[in-house]
């Protein structure tokens, strides 16, 4: 038997406590410090009390942060072989929804289990990067080069794509599609064969323009040009210009913020929360939050690249563009970069579906992580 082979017995084979120490505490602890600003945030959104919103985003972490740690001691092997069941149970979700589902704002994302409201749509996401991990882990340069063999993954991506915008809630939809391109590309698929998907999707925008709802239709028109209806459609994107330009290079302090506390700023606590730390802390607060999310991402890709298996290196990596697309569109969001889209900040927004998808998210990050070392049998996933 090789050194080497010795060595990957060796590292495959701890237990329990081994396994803890595998474990990133570096790592944790920044989710730590981000769901610190969170607490923060929402205390503030709550008039400078931990009710309504702090109290329950410190428990719901608290929980979430004992499930990912679960996650991460169970092997990464077994993982793989629920992938599928994962994506299947996801998408009888996404058809619940639609069937029965809680309707909210105009839209129909919620559905009630157990006492508990979950958005499937949210946990859609990671199953998805789950199936396309597990589709192309050991695919080989001839199979990625053969057009018939990347039909059903992208029927995978498609299928909940398309029941996320029957919903409708088209956010979460652009996410999904782009997480599930990013996992094409960190797989080995040219880049012209996703380009191609994309222009088709592009040329179908305009016949997709004529079946949004008009509420969409509103968002759309109110990105191009928010004066129009400044106590309307645009009165939130242009408050949150307010707010944010208020805050100057150092914020107002915390409290402290007059768009929110006088209750001019629209969602406060969820979609526009960003908003409200960039007024109370400034723009250098701002950057420091827009930092320990860049660290966060990166550290993602990092555990992919020093993952041994390609099932973890794109599960990882799937995970950490989830995380960043979740960022990347609600600041886009708040700033009027983008038009709204009812994105949460991850880890920072109100909300219970959303944290505990990052935490499973997170949970299966941190398993890769742990066991990237392990070796993938024949017959594994």
């Amino acid at each position: 038997m090789s050194l080497l082979e010795r060595r990957l017995i060796r590292e495959t084979s701890f237990g329990l406590t081994g396994k803890l120490w595998r474990v990133s505490w570096s790592y944790v602890l920044l989710l730590s410090a981000l769901a610190g600003v969170g607490y923060v945030a929402l205390y503030s959104a709550g008039g400078g009390s931990a009710e309504p919103y702090a109290t329950r985003q410190v428990l719901r972490f608290a929980f979430g942060l004992v499930l990912m740690l679960s996650i991460a001691l169970v092997d990464i092997r077994f993982i793989a072989r629920l992938s599928w069941f994962a994506y299947a149970a996801g998408i009888a979700l996404l058809v619940l929804v639609l069937r029965m589902g809680h309707v909210g704002k105009g839209a129909q994302r919620w559905i009630e289990l157990a006492g508990m409201q979950l958005q499937p749509s949210e946990m859609m996401k990671i199953a998805l990067v789950m199936a396309l991990a597990a589709w192309f882990h050991k695919a080989s340069w001839e199979r990625m080069g053969n057009p018939l063999f990347l039909v059903p993954p992208a029927l995978a991506v498609a299928l909940p794509v398309a029941l996320i915008v029957k919903e409708p809630n088209l956010g979460t939809a652009v996410i999904t599609a782009a997480v599930g391109a990013s996992v094409f590309l960190a797989a080995g698929v040219r880049w012209w064969k996703v380009g191609l998907a994309a222009a088709a999707v592009g040329l179908a925008a305009p016949v997709a323009y004529g079946h949004l709802h008009d509420y969409q239709r509103a968002r759309i028109t109110t990105f191009l040009n928010p004066e129009n209806d400044p106590l309307g459609a645009g009165y939130n994107i242009i408050q949150s210009k307010i707010a944010l330009g208020s805050g100057g290079m150092w914020g107002k302090g915390f409290l402290q913020g007059t768009q929110s506390h006088l209750s001019f700023l629209p969602e406060k606590q969820t979609d526009f929360i960003f908003t409200l730390l960039g007024e109370e802390f400034g723009l250098v607060g701002g950057l420091a939050l827009l930092g320990l999310f860049v660290l966060i991402t990166l550290g993602a890709m990092a555990i992919a690249v020093r993952c041994r298996h390609q099932y973890g290196r794109l599960l990882a990596l799937g995970i950490g563009m989830n995380f960043f697309m979740y960022v990347f569109v609600n600041v886009a969001m708040a700033t009027g970069v983008i038009p709204v889209g009812g994105v949460p900040l991850p880890l920072i927004s109100h909300g219970g579906s959303a944290m505990i998808t990052v935490m499973v998210g997170f949970g299966l990050l941190m398993s890769v992580h742990v066991h990237r070392d392990v070796q993938f049998g024949d017959d594994e996933t």
